[in-house]
């Protein structure tokens, strides 16, 4: 396992152009608007500034594709639920991120929910979640922001999200910020 990966963003697809189809695998990374998918992206990579994040939530509006190693793209899909954008807009972010994973054109490998550990699931995670069970995606749940919880409420938090998947998707908890569990997630991503 590497410090650092060698990535570049490649592309980024808004609409219906064509999504990357090579054969590739494609490690797609889905979550509401701060939830932290860029710094997570950052971390797992050992880079400080590959994936833009911000401080306005809901920047991510195009599904962006990073090739890493010139082995696999890890593909980060715009957040979704933020309050601050239009509800036309919000319609149109969620008709994206469901036509990257029913349109059949992406090589997807795995997928990668990643939840605010405080928040927990969401409807729209939800829709994810039966959207990839229904195409049978392989997809794991990361609890990203596990260092603002204490032990009693990430335990809880955990055990509601636990009662609501299938018992054989993993769960995996993390902190981008204090590098905890990035050896954990690269070994279920394997680049």
């Amino acid at each position: 396992m590497k410090d650092k990966y060698e990535a570049k963003f490649v592309m980024g697809v808004v609409g219906s152009h064509n999504v990357i189809s090579d054969d590739k695998p494609q490690y797609a990374f889905v979550g509401r608007s701060n939830v932290g998918k860029s710094s997570l992206i950052n971390m797992l990579l050992g880079q400080k500034k590959l994936v833009k994040s911000s401080s306005t939530p809901g920047k991510t509006q195009q599904i962006n594709f990073f090739d890493v190693e010139n082995k696999v793209y890890f593909v980060d899909l715009p957040g979704y639920g933020y309050a601050k954008i239009s509800q036309k807009r919000r319609e149109k972010l969620r008709k994206l991120i469901l036509w990257y994973f029913i349109s059949g054109e992406a090589n997807v490998s795995k997928v990668v929910i990643v939840l605010d550990a405080k928040i927990g699931l969401t409807e729209f995670d939800r829709d994810i979640i039966n959207v990839l069970e229904e195409n049978r995606y392989p997809y794991i749940i990361v609890m990203n922001k596990i260092d603002k919880l204490n032990q009693k409420k990430l335990h809880a938090s955990f055990r509601l999200v636990q009662e609501e998947i299938p018992e054989n998707v993993e769960i995996v908890l993390v902190s981008s910020l204090k590098l905890k569990g990035r050896e954990i997630l690269l070994n279920k991503i394997e680049i």
